[in-house]
């Protein structure tokens, strides 16, 4: 199968890699000329055949509308685009709306896996209209983790983002209470060896996770995290989750407490949010701010 891939960095590339192992063609186009195979869109548009089905890997917002807008004025009718980023679930109905006029089909897809999904698979939430969702099938599988778990077509435009976008509020969550047990075990004077605690905890226990063997990780790399800044971002997705709770009167204290301490961290430096911004490079590569 053929696709085209807009947008080659930290996950685009991989993605990229990922599904041309499963024996499909892909084309990518980015900004930066070498890692792109294209120079522009158009010369992106013109090397795949009909009908297309092309992959925006992109920030949200503005970036994403720019190349929305700009790929409905080169696409035909019965060509597919799918957002990969992670957009707000309300901007896909937008796109999708105004695509359809064109009879371009429009597909959102919530992608978590972060740098290692190259090696692991990368868990998708994907939202659409059947019919756009099931012509992807062959690069959706060569994308999930192998086994039959990691792809959902979650419901209609906009289900996707909106599933990834509550799947990263839980993250926030679970973060911030590893956060929180790792500064109170460090605060103590009998618990010596805080890194071997948190890493006895991979076997055996029920908080054992993904996200453990990956603080564990950090701690490898810097027992007491002593080189960084107790300061980390937040992507935009936790607070339209809470947003999303308020408009639907749903309670989430876990999550918006885990946001608002994050809205902490930018005001001292913060123990806590030096283990959550070690999770992030960790999981997703995301920039961190050293000392000094």
């Amino acid at each position: 199968m053929q696709l085209g891939l807009i947008g080659l960095g930290k996950m685009g590339g991989n993605m990229r890699e990922r599904i041309r192992r499963a024996g499909h063609t892909v084309i990518g186009y980015d900004r930066n000329p070498d890692v792109s195979d294209v120079k522009s869109l158009e010369e992106l548009v013109e090397k795949l055949d009909a009908p297309r089905h092309i992959w925006v890997m992109v920030p949200a917002g503005t970036a994403t509308q720019t190349v929305v807008d700009e790929l409905g004025d080169l696409l035909q009718p019965g060509d597919t685009v799918i957002d990969g980023g992670n957009s707000r679930w309300t901007d896909d109905e937008k796109h999708a709306a105004a695509l359809a006029i064109k009879g371009i089909g429009f597909v959102d897809a919530g992608v978590s896996g972060g740098v290692w999904g190259l090696q692991n698979g990368y868990a998708l939430m994907v939202g659409g209209d059947k019919e756009h969702v099931e012509r992807l099938h062959p690069i959706f599988e060569a994308l999930k983790p192998e086994g039959p778990y990691g792809y959902v077509h979650a419901g209609r435009v906009g289900a996707g983002h909106f599933s990834k976008m509550v799947h990263n509020g839980i993250e926030y969550a679970m973060m911030q209470a590893y956060a929180e047990g790792w500064e109170l075990l460090e605060k103590v004077h009998s618990v010596e060896n805080v890194r071997e605690v948190f890493r006895s905890w991979q076997e055996g226990t029920v908080i054992r996770s993904w996200l453990l063997d990956l603080a564990v990780n950090a701690l490898d790399e810097d027992e007491h995290l002593e080189k960084l800044r107790g300061y980390a971002e937040d992507s935009g997705e936790g607070r339209w989750t809470v947003e999303a709770a308020i408009d639907n009167a749903v309670p989430l204290p876990a999550i918006t407490a885990s946001l608002f301490a994050r809205f902490a961290s930018r005001q001292d430096d913060s123990p806590q949010m030096k283990m959550i911004a070690a999770l992030r490079n960790q999981f997703g590569g995301h920039a961190v701010e050293k000392k000094g």
